[in-house]
């Protein structure tokens, strides 16, 4: 079965990208290289075509009920136009998706992994039955792109009826672009400020040409997943999988136990309830220039400890870093470990997460 390919697919063939497949897709890995590309992210600003992200909304008097249900996060106390991050957990509390969930006067939306849409969507068929929710996959019907930066908000007034400096971190607006309903979030996954912008299929290029005539530089998949491993956000399928849960990968923060009952949550009650008893998720500093890069072992002197799940070396901090899970009394900042890059050994240290922390704007 041939892969899927975005409304922007063509410009990104047109103007040289290296295309690849990824999560069913395929998609731009990069354009002028991705040492250039993030760092005209860290600097300015950078444009993402994340069209292969799955675009689901829900309506009707149950939805509410059926995002409390499957989400980790809470739901109800979310205020119009908020965004909240969280997960999809199976009763054993391993993660099916990390999601971003948007609520609006008149309904929810999801935006889930490319890779996992399918698996997800069949999910929330099995979860909603007998409830009153319609379910409405928008993933063919938009396009999705993302523009990153310090300069990214700013260069996007005037291109909206809504003003997107006026959204706060993590808020949404539905707005209009050239005459046409559109969604404008200040959100995204760099680490930079920025916003994320679904517009209908037929204004995909249009808006994309824009962004870059007032300055952005076009990205792709390369970048972006040197500029998230950077900031330490996760990847599913790296350091999120179904056998993983959001305590052991760190993420508690996104897991609400006292909002009431949610698929997982007993089992999530249980790992909180006993740190330490599980690997943890780590940040590691690797000495010299080559990455430790997924799958190589972390060792302890001569055992081993854990198993790095992203390396790179990082372009803006100019040094190998890696995330991965280690056994817990190896996790506090200042462990000295090693890991082991195909027989060379590579020193290592534990670091605190994030890598890269931007400075904080205004809103």
């Amino acid at each position: 079965m041939p892969n899927l390919r975005t409304p922007l697919y063509q410009w990104h063939v047109d103007h040289k990208a290296r295309i690849v497949p990824f999560g069913g897709w395929d998609m731009p890995v990069q354009y002028a290289g991705i040492v250039a590309e993030h760092k005209a992210v860290r600097t300015a600003a950078g444009v993402f075509d994340i069209s292969h992200m799955a675009r689901v909304s829900f309506g009707c008097s149950d939805a509410l009920t059926l995002l409390e249900t499957v989400f980790t996060n809470s739901v109800a106390t979310m205020k119009d136009g908020q965004v909240r991050y969280g997960f999809l957990c199976q009763e054993d509390g391993g993660i099916l998706d990390d999601i971003l969930v948007y609520r609006w006067p008149y309904g929810f939306a999801a935006v889930i992994n490319a890779s996992n849409r399918e698996k997800i969507l069949a999910w929330i068929e099995q979860h909603r039955t007998g409830l009153n929710v319609d379910v409405q996959d928008q993933t063919f019907r938009t396009t999705m792109v993302a523009v990153q930066g310090p300069k990214a908000v700013a260069m996007c007034v005037g291109m909206f009826e809504a003003d997107p400096s006026s959204l706060k971190y993590y808020f949404a607006t539905p707005t209009r672009y050239r005459g046409q309903e559109c969604v404008v979030s200040r959100t995204g996954y760099t680490g930079e400020d920025g916003l994320e912008i679904m517009v209908p299929n037929v204004l995909g290029v249009s808006l994309w040409d824009d962004l870059i005539a007032r300055g952005a530089v076009p990205c792709g998949l390369g970048a972006r997943d040197t500029l998230r491993l950077e900031a330490a956000m996760p990847l599913y399928g790296h350091e999120l999988n179904d056998s993983i849960d959001p305590i052991r990968a760190g993420l508690g923060w996104a897991v609400k136990l006292e909002k009431g009952p949610f698929i997982g949550r007993e089992s999530l009650q249980t790992a909180a309830a006993k740190p330490g008893q599980h690997p943890v998720r780590v940040g590691l500093e690797v000495e010299g220039k080559r990455a430790a890069r997924e799958g190589c072992p972390i060792l302890a002197g001569a055992t081993p400890v854990g198993l790095v799940t992203s390396g790179s070396f990082a372009p803006w901090l100019d040094k190998s870093i890696a995330m991965g899970y280690v056994a817990a009394e190896f996790a506090a900042p200042g462990t000295t470990l090693a890991t082991d890059a195909r027989g060379t050994m590579l020193p290592a240290r534990v670091v605190p997460l994030p890598f890269y922390k931007r400075m904080k704007s205004e809103k």
